[in-house]
């Protein structure tokens, strides 16, 4: 009798997604996007950088989340990664002012199989801030982690978060994470990850405690297993909801964008369009805090992105 509680959970989902956003529901000017590793190996140049800065002119983008990892297995990172990250720090800085560049580090965690970074080990989260150091000390402007697959409670997280704010804050720069989804049901995490050894979902009480120690948290709300769109984008909007409900108003809240074009289990290119993505957005914002200043999305990935998906974020949110 599975089907009742699938059909009932699909209809609750399309209703979530109707309604009027109405104002107050676009950017704040606090957006971000993830950006290729292209940009610090070499690839890239003072042309297509040309480039990028007319694609956001008018829109609402602040932070750019650069590739420079990914860790090495034991935290450490090799500075050999990002030759080319003077070159666009300081091409950004003089081209894009007020535009901020974070370097994007992330890594496969243990947690599910018998490779990579351990954070239950302190010589790895010794490490890990030590690479933030580094990556500070090459002239980025704040360091944004997305560290997976990352299980709902995890303390040893929330230590290392507790240590690299201490470094950002003294540096005067930001510590960004990207954050996976919240339990659409409560404790789902706990039955998924019983079910199929694999967790998807946070808590809601473990966002926050992220949320409370980071300048901004994205919320990587794509690759949601929704078949339909109106269904993805009422998810969307539940989540921004139960987002929005748990992070501190001086922390920047950010809804990831699905920028990519790929079919799979996990993400349906018909469903998780960029419209949906901003509309259940909107939607979630308006109902739940309209007048939060300290939100915006997050466009994943640039590499991937289409002519169409730049045009339904500015339609939909600038």
């Amino acid at each position: 009798m599975i089907v009742v509680p699938v059909l009932t959970a699909g209809v609750t989902l399309r209703l979530n997604y109707s309604g009027d956003p109405g104002d107050g529901t676009r950017t704040r000017g606090r957006d971000a996007i993830w950006l290729g590793h292209a940009w610090v190996d070499g690839r890239k140049d003072d042309a297509d950088l040309a480039a990028f800065a007319t694609r956001i002119e008018g829109t609402g983008i602040k932070d750019l989340y650069v590739h420079a990892g990914p860790l090495e297995h034991d935290g450490t990172l090799p500075a050999g990664r990002y030759p080319r990250a003077k070159w666009l720090l300081d091409a950004v800085h003089r081209t894009l002012p007020g535009i901020r560049v974070q370097a994007w580090l992330g890594d496969v965690l243990a947690t599910e199989g018998p490779d990579g970074l351990r954070l239950e080990r302190a010589a790895s989260r010794t490490a890990v801030v030590a690479s933030a150091r580094q990556i500070l000390d090459a002239g980025f402007d704040g360091v944004h982690f997305d560290l997976e697959p990352l299980h709902s409670g995890d303390r040893h997280y929330l230590s290392l978060l507790d240590d690299l704010g201490a470094l950002t804050g003294a540096r005067g720069a930001r510590l960004s994470v990207a954050a996976h989804q919240i339990d659409p049901l409560p404790a789902a995490h706990s039955v998924i990850g019983a079910l199929s050894g694999s967790e998807k979902w946070w808590s809601q009480k473990f966002f926050g405690q992220v949320a409370r120690r980071v300048d901004q948290i994205a919320v990587m709300s794509y690759d949601t297993w929704m078949p339909l769109e109106g269904m993805f984008g009422g998810y969307v909007a539940h989540q921004t909801a139960l987002a929005l409900e748990v992070t501190p108003k001086d922390t920047d809240l950010l809804m990831g964008l699905p920028f990519f074009h790929e079919s799979d289990l996990g993400h349906h290119e018909s469903a998780e369009t960029v419209e949906a993505a901003v509309r259940g957005t909107r939607l979630g914002l308006g109902r739940t805090d309209r007048g939060r200043e300290r939100f915006g999305v997050a466009l994943y990935v640039d590499f991937a992105a289409r002519d169409g998906d730049w045009a339904a974020y500015r339609a939909g949110w600038n």
